[in-house]
């Protein structure tokens, strides 16, 4: 093999090596998922605790969707960079229910990262008999939406506004 196609066999190695370390995901940031709902993860801990907003778009009543909380846990990265992760959402400002998603984070060649979560919602039943409609079980895949740094979910939010009584 000549110097020209060593160096290139060499160049070609090297870069596959490195790729996966350049394609880390990060879970900090903004998302959206294929229901259009958003969520904002602001802390991520050495630890692998993170938390932060989540605003669905998809609501178990007819009442307005306000931002709520989400706490969760990373597992430590890998050499790939693609953590599996869990986090819990509780929907009590307009919800008497709570969701649990667990998923992993991945980055294609392109560099596009995307979380792949199934998701177990708990709503709250009134009996030991209700309970077998209690828990419902779903998928979805958000993609990283890009941003100026900050919190920026509060200003994506739109405004829940009193519902007005009918006139007399």
């Amino acid at each position: 093999m000549g110097g020209g196609a060593f160096i290139l066999v060499l160049a070609v190695a090297l870069a596959e090596s490195v790729a996966p370390a350049e394609r880390k995901c990060q879970l900090s940031g903004l998302w959206r998922n294929d229901q259009d709902s958003l969520m904002e993860i602001s802390v991520l801990r050495d630890n692998g605790d993170f938390q932060g907003q989540y605003l669905t778009r998809v609501t178990l009543s007819e009442g307005c969707a306000l931002i709520s909380p989400l706490r969760g846990a990373q597992q430590q990265l890998g050499e790939e960079g693609w953590p599996t992760f869990g986090f819990t959402v509780s929907w009590d400002k307009f919800s008497n229910a709570t969701t649990t998603f667990v998923g992993q984070c991945f980055v294609d060649a392109g560099g596009k990262e995307t979380l792949s979560t199934m998701w177990l919602l708990r709503e709250a039943v009134g009996s030991l008999e209700e309970d077998w409609k209690a828990t419902r079980v779903g998928r979805n895949v958000f993609t990283r939406k890009r941003t100026t740094k900050g919190k920026i979910l509060m200003n994506l939010s739109p405004p829940c506004e009193a519902v007005p009584s009918p006139a007399p």
